[in-house]
């Protein structure tokens, strides 16, 4: 199984960074965590930009997301709400349906558990738009048992992305 990370924060040392490096590094045998590009290297969305044929940032994020079987989101809370930046990454995949029904995992690394969610909902709320299965969806708190908290969200992100495969499986043999 392959899992895209993707960090809604630019900021290189974040916490967020931070979570996803310990989700790659306590994955579960057989499962590979991604690191995807920064979303910084997107252009602003407008499909005008496209017009002539898709850009090369644009298609190595769409691909990236294809080659995904589902997808971990670390994202701070900007604002009441998410990242103009990891919005941006979404929009330009809304249209083309990489993120299509994914199953997609969103935490946010914070001081404390009562952190960060309004910020997850904006993003729940954002994934919306592309039927995606969302998991988690809690803040994971940078303390003691921050690494082990990680730990158990890619594990059930992992056990949802098998049953989203297994019904669609079925699906498909109907």
């Amino acid at each position: 199984m392959r899992i895209l990370a993707v960090c809604g924060s630019l900021k290189s040392g974040s916490s967020n960074h931070r979570l996803l490096r310990v989700a790659a590094e306590r994955a579960p045998e057989g499962v590979t965590i991604v690191l995807a590009e920064s979303v910084d290297q997107l252009p602003h969305f407008n499909p005008d930009l496209e017009a002539e044929g898709e850009l090369d940032a644009v298609a190595r994020w769409r691909t990236a997301l294809r080659e995904s079987d589902a997808v971990l989101i670390a994202s701070p809370e900007y604002g009441h709400s998410l990242p103009g930046s990891l919005k941006n990454a979404i929009d330009w995949v809304i249209g083309s349906g990489e993120l299509e029904r994914k199953v997609v995992a969103i935490t946010a690394a914070t001081p404390s558990t009562d952190r960060g969610r309004l910020g997850l909902r904006a993003l729940a709320g954002t994934l919306g738009a592309v039927a995606a299965t969302i998991v988690g969806g809690e803040s994971i708190a940078t303390n003691a048992s921050f690494e082990e908290n990680v730990a158990a969200l890619v594990r059930e992100l992992v056990a949802a992305a098998e049953r989203d495969a297994r019904e669609r499986a079925g699906d498909r043999s109907r």
